[in-house]
């Protein structure tokens, strides 16, 4: 009976199951063949910490005070924002940063599966010692935005469509490259910029502290990928690499799309097609989409991903101008 109460109802919506096959790898060479990794495992190993001892859980936050700028909520200085009672002004900071950090969760939650399936995968020791601190980390992110979600902002949303679309590709593709460049590369690389911009911006000091321990780790898992597919892609066929080139496009793609908020909309009450052209045509919304991408394509780049067929598309998504940034890694 106790077994059978601890078994998870199949009725229970809070639950997702998604068939996966990808090859599971031993190595029987336990020497260090790539140091580089090595010495990245070193660093990830000295670099751990405890969310519960050395971030301020005892500070209050006003979740309807301006902790990050208004500026930055997509319909701001629009006919809609205008209209907006001093009360509305509140709930949509509320909203919308409970939006967005519920995306970080969700999208580390993502990350933690995506690693656990590199460490099986990946054809290197130090690879897989690095994956499995990896994996340690994704845990500490999903555990303190859940927190922070639960305790300061009380509420959460559901994962955006684009990111789940994203997320399902890399977890139930076989293929172990495919899954350093869909997490290591793409969604590792736009969460250091988004983070680096929240951390840059933010007004509440436990949020601030927070951002800044997560992108320390971040760094290096956007390394992690780099140094792991580094001369990876010039040993593939012309239709093997196709095959990632197609991947990397249609993820950054799907990747521009997840900021529209459309759940806040709804949750405000107001038209959320009307709303959501809003988003599209704003300014300072255009700006930030592109600049994700500041962390990505000088890695695509140095990767020798960079190629014309990729090249025209980054110019179609507007993110090409960022490939001679200096790289994340």
């Amino acid at each position: 009976m106790a077994e059978a109460a601890l078994r998870p109802s199949p009725a229970d919506d809070s639950l997702e199951r998604l068939p996966t096959e990808f090859d599971l790898c031993y190595t029987w060479n336990y020497e260090t063949v790539r140091q580089e990794l090595g010495n990245l495992y070193e660093k990830a190993k000295r670099d751990q910490w405890n969310a519960t001892d050395q971030l301020p859980w005892s500070l209050d936050v006003d979740p309807e005070a301006e902790n990050i700028p208004d500026i930055q909520i997509p319909v701001y200085a629009t006919h809609i924002w205008d209209k907006l009672t001093p009360g509305e002004v509140k709930k949509v900071r509320r909203e919308s940063l409970s939006w967005t950090l519920s995306q970080f969760m969700h999208g580390e939650q993502g990350a933690l599966l995506a690693t656990a399936q590199i460490v099986d995968a990946t054809p290197w020791i130090e690879s897989k010692f690095y994956a499995a601190s990896q994996v340690m980390d994704e845990a500490r992110h999903v555990e303190v935005y859940s927190r922070y979600l639960r305790e300061k902002l009380t509420r959460t949303y559901p994962i955006n469509r684009h990111l789940k679309t994203l997320l399902d590709q890399i977890l139930t593709d076989s293929r172990w490259d495919m899954k350093y460049l869909g997490m290591q590369i793409m969604v590792e690389g736009l969460a250091m910029a988004a983070f680096g911009y929240m951390h840059k911006l933010c007004r509440e000091p436990l949020l601030t502290e927070l951002t800044h321990y997560v992108m320390k780790d971040e760094a290096r898992h956007v390394a992690f990928g780099v140094l792991s597919l580094a001369d990876f892609f010039t040993q593939l066929s012309p239709s093997e690499l196709r095959d990632r080139e197609e991947f990397l496009t249609e993820g950054c793609r799907l990747m521009r799309d997840r900021l529209l908020m459309e759940d806040v909309w709804e949750e405000m009450g107001w038209p959320v097609d009307e709303v959501r052209q809003i988003v599209l045509e704003s300014p300072q919304m255009k700006e930030f989409r592109k600049m994700l991408f500041a962390k990505v394509v000088p890695n695509v780049k140095r990767l020798g991903l960079l190629t014309p067929f990729v090249r025209e598309r980054f110019a179609e998504l507007d993110i090409l101008q960022f490939e001679n940034e200096e790289p994340s890694a």
